[in-house]
């Protein structure tokens, strides 16, 4: 089969199970969901939310090339090519380790509190400019993720990014196992799924478990500006790791020089190696500046053209729900929608309000802060929304609109002249701020994913579109 990811005779000893049939097109990928499956993918049977099994018939009749599903499945009519193991899941990761055997890629996994998916994203473009890169789509940092994404990635690439997550202990050691990087980044270590660690420094001991996978001789890159470097930087080196430092610290391997944030991305020059690098970040906001010094000592790791790998930043740009920015029309002029509502912990909120803060108020005098509850923060939760009073006041927030049983102590906490409104649920303050936003404003929208942010930004994008279809009309 020409142009396929996998050859059946190859995937079958892989997922270590059983032919039932053979395809009869190329092998092209994997996917769990029919929603997404496109013509020539592996539909993988997951027992998850829902039964993978349920929608084998489906998944064949859009295209699929084939099924993994456990042995007790049933064929039914309408059915192609089985692939049969004892479980899914298992199969799925022996595939995955197959595909990690068989290429020669370099790899760098990316895991921390905040950061990761932003660092995966510039470490791809970044590797892009100089060969053959794989990286994982979206987040797919977890149980099923990452395999998912070593599964689909070519024996011949020339670089592999992964970014692995956790929310428990112990859950990162299968995960870097399976990929098994040459350098491993932790962007940093912040108060995030408290409710299942009780402090930060567990958190970091669950985050070094990244580097119980490192290849020999393999490379850790540290924040260095964090508090739990030393510990990070002692479990990296009882791991045979070479530690990496970065971050604005005197003693940074990766230290800038110029550090200039602007409105629309920053100016840096950083010194590593006795070298002096210039590039600029094309996406604003410290945090992000700050993670491309890890880049920057990534590439370096990795031993290749650092110059010209990392002058692809100047091209990337905030994704959706981790900072895009939607300058939309409205009567008498326009809004600037700034979607942070992927997620939320104390950290990010203090990172994207500082990142709204730079936005010039000579065009959009006004801002706005409309904020959701940050999950999973456990019995200090509270106390953690109540202190974002600082940064609020710090960025000079003009309004703020707030919702969640959390959030209301932050709404609660603020001056009179600040509160906009507060509600429950996101759906409880989307009339209201419908209402008060006007020509001129800057509106920054973040939650975690739990708190459905996500519908007031689409909310303020339809309105704009609305009116700017209706100005169209007259």
């Amino acid at each position: 089969m020409s142009g396929s990811l996998w050859t059946w005779d190859n995937l079958v000893p892989a997922a270590i199970g059983v032919a039932d049939g053979t395809p009869n097109v190329p092998i092209t990928g994997f996917s769990l969901d029919t929603r997404s499956l496109q013509p020539g993918e592996v539909f993988v049977a997951l027992r998850d939310v829902r039964d993978g099994h349920d929608f084998v018939l489906q998944a064949f009749g859009q295209g699929a090339a084939a099924a993994l599903v456990s042995t007790s499945y049933k064929r039914r009519d309408g059915d192609g090519a089985l692939l049969r193991v004892a479980d899914t899941l298992h199969g799925l990761r022996d595939i995955a380790a197959a595909a990690r055997r068989r290429t020669d890629a370099r790899i760098v996994a990316v895991t921390g509190s905040v950061g990761k998916t932003g660092t995966k994203e510039a470490l791809r473009a970044c590797l892009s400019r100089l060969g053959a890169t794989h990286a994982a789509e979206k987040s797919f940092n977890n149980h099923w993720g990452v395999p998912l994404t070593l599964a689909r990635m070519p024996a011949d690439v020339r670089f592999g990014v992964f970014e692995i997550g956790m929310n428990h202990a112990g859950e990162i050691i299968p995960l870097t196992a399976l990929v098994r990087p040459h350098v491993a980044i932790v962007t940093t270590v912040e108060p995030v799924h408290l409710e299942f660690f009780g402090t930060t420094e567990k958190i970091a001991e669950a985050k070094a478990e990244i580097f119980s996978g490192l290849e020999p001789g393999g490379v850790a890159i540290l924040n260095r500006d964090n508090e739990h470097f030393e510990l990070l930087a002692r479990r990296a080196r009882e791991h045979g790791a070479r530690v990496v430092s970065f971050g604005r610290h005197e003693n940074a391997d990766v230290r800038p020089e110029v550090f200039s944030l602007e409105a629309d991305g920053s100016e840096i020059v950083v010194s590593i190696g006795g070298r002096r690098i210039a590039y600029r970040v094309g996406a604003p906001g410290a945090h992000i500046a700050q993670n491309s010094l890890a880049v920057v000592a990534a590439l370096d790791a990795l031993g290749v053209d650092v110059e010209r790998a990392i002058s692809a930043l100047g091209d990337v740009k905030a994704p959706k729900g981790r900072g895009e920015r939607r300058e939309v029309s409205v009567p008498g002029g326009s809004i600037l929608v700034i979607d942070e509502s992927y997620n939320a912990n104390p950290a990010s909120m203090r990172s994207a309000l500082a990142a709204m803060a730079t936005v010039p108020r000579t065009r959009f005098p006004r801002r706005i802060a409309v904020l959701g509850d940050m999950l999973e923060l456990g019995e200090n939760a509270g106390d953690l929304h109540a202190a974002l009073n600082e940064p609020v006041d710090a960025a000079e927030v003009d309004l703020v609109f707030a919702s969640g049983d959390n959030m209301r102590r932050l709404y609660e906490a603020l001056p009179g002249r600040r509160r906009g409104a507060w509600a429950p649920t996101s759906e409880g303050i989307a009339a209201a701020l419908g209402q008060a936003v006007q020509a001129g404003d800057v509106v920054m929208i973040k939650g975690s994913l739990g708190s459905r942010m996500a519908l007031l930004v689409d909310a303020l994008l339809a309105q704009g579109d609305q009116q700017v279809t209706a100005s169209a009309s007259r």
